[in-house]
């Protein structure tokens, strides 16, 4: 990583760089099928997996336009995971960070949507 760069990753915690060490490696089902066309080089966009950002950990990140793609399972439509993401949601973009999100199921049901959004997006 880039010199310059450090700065929007100095406040987060060793538990949090562990934790998201843990899930690169255990991704979900839908979480792989996005990184398999993210990581398409042929777009010239680099994006990396499950980042460790301030408190939270980004499941894709775009750092040259400050870009998050997260991907939402059901959980995320409980009432306690809807507080939770909002406050996030409001962390991240007081760093500057624009968030996209899809629901597991766009990601199977309408993949080339989702990637059209997010090409789009980092424009």
């Amino acid at each position: 990583m880039k010199q310059n760069n450090h700065k929007f990753f100095l406040h987060t915690s060793k538990s949090t760089i562990a934790k998201a060490r843990a899930l690169r490696k255990r991704m979900t089902p839908e979480e792989k099928i996005l990184w398999s066309h993210l990581r398409n080089k042929s777009f010239d966009i680099q994006f990396r997996k499950q980042v460790p950002f301030g408190p939270y950990i980004l499941d894709f990140f775009y750092l040259a336009k400050k870009l998050a793609i997260e991907l939402d399972g059901d959980q995320h439509y409980e009432n306690d995971a809807k507080e939770y993401d909002a406050a996030r949601d409001e962390y991240l973009r007081e760093q500057g960070i624009t968030i996209l999100r899809f629901r597991n199921r766009e990601v199977k049901t309408n993949l080339d949507g989702v990637m059209q959004m997010i090409w789009e997006t980092c424009k």
